[in-house]
């Protein structure tokens, strides 16, 4: 296990005397996510985020050291994001990370107990996600067309792989050429954690790869980056980026007719529930999705209904 690096004694004196120089236990906090809880760069980004949004306010509105921040601090600080008119979700992201952040000064010595520990986050309604029907993904993906789309062969492949393997969309754009097999119809691909994982390629997505390597990929990296070995690139040859994904698949999905709220996220919903409606068992999804708790993929049986049904219609004795 990698040794968790402390911020030099004048930051640590620093921390402790006034706040003064929060960057400092900010950036220990943030390798300590990265060498010991092994954390993706996505979500390390995101805690950044979030922790600076509090340190921000501690400077604006308190000034406190950390020693002194209080219940009543954190709950002027959740009553500030409240105001601002964010989502439940959202505020209980933002205590999460701030309640990880003290747990580390914890580890440190800089305080002696954490009070984000005493309050408890928000309480959420569980919003069961959305799911495109069957059909509606098949004209999703057959929605990039060479006529009118540029890079259609590209997308087509896209969308393709993400429906045949339910990945999140940064394990899609981070595959690499070598990460492919379309011989034994499978890919390797790397999730939270840096942990890898084998995902399976049907027909229609090897296809669609092959003629997106055959005849658009050679073009786009010719000249500006013949040596890139991401899977999936730009107009430039550069690696497509998750927020160039969002909006093509948006772009599709309004081209077809499924509405704005449809997202990368939903295709990989919507592999899920496809899977259990056709009787797949929900340890193997939870293997293919690559969730670490089981409770994570029990949110698809309760968005499969239709399979429910059946399974009481057929095993009841009265059903």
């Amino acid at each position: 296990m990698a040794r968790r690096r402390k911020p030099p004694a004048a930051g640590r004196q620093s921390a402790r005397s006034g706040f003064q120089d929060p960057a400092v236990w900010r950036d220990g906090f943030l390798a300590y996510l990265e060498a010991e809880c092994g954390m993706s760069h996505n979500t390390i980004l995101a805690y950044r985020r979030d922790l600076q949004k509090f340190l921000d306010w501690n400077r604006q509105h308190l000034r406190r050291p950390v020693h002194e921040i209080d219940v009543p601090a954190m709950t002027a600080f959740l009553d500030h994001l409240q105001q601002q008119g964010l989502a439940p979700g959202t505020i209980g992201r933002n205590l999460v990370t701030v309640r990880m952040f003290f747990r580390y000064l914890m580890l440190e010595g800089v305080v002696a107990e954490s009070a984000v520990d005493l309050i408890a986050s928000p309480r959420l309604w569980k919003r069961l996600p959305r799911v495109l029907s069957p059909d509606t993904v098949n004209q999703l993906l057959q929605a990039p067309q060479p006529s009118i789309d540029r890079y259609a062969r590209r997308d087509r492949a896209l969308l393709a792989v993400m429906y045949a393997t339910g990945c999140r969309v940064s394990e899609v754009t981070g595959l690499r050429l070598s990460d492919v097999n379309l011989e034994e119809h499978y890919a390797r691909c790397t999730g939270k954690g840096n942990k890898q994982r084998l995902v399976s390629l049907n027909p229609v997505a090897v296809d669609a790869i092959r003629r997106y390597l055959t005849h658009e990929r050679p073009a786009l990296v010719a000249h500006s980056a013949p040596d890139e070995d991401r899977l999936f690139v730009s107009r430039s040859g550069r690696p497509l980026q998750r927020e160039a994904v969002w909006e093509l698949i948006r772009r599709y999905a309004q081209r077809v007719g499924c509405g704005n709220d449809v997202s990368p996220h939903t295709l990989r919903h919507s592999f899920a529930t496809h899977l259990l409606a056709g009787g797949a068992d929900i340890r193997a999804l939870q293997e293919m999705l690559g969730h670490a708790s089981i409770r994570t993929t029990q949110i698809y049986t309760h968005v499969d209904h239709s399979r429910l049904k059946s399974v009481h219609e057929k095993c009841h004795p009265r059903g």
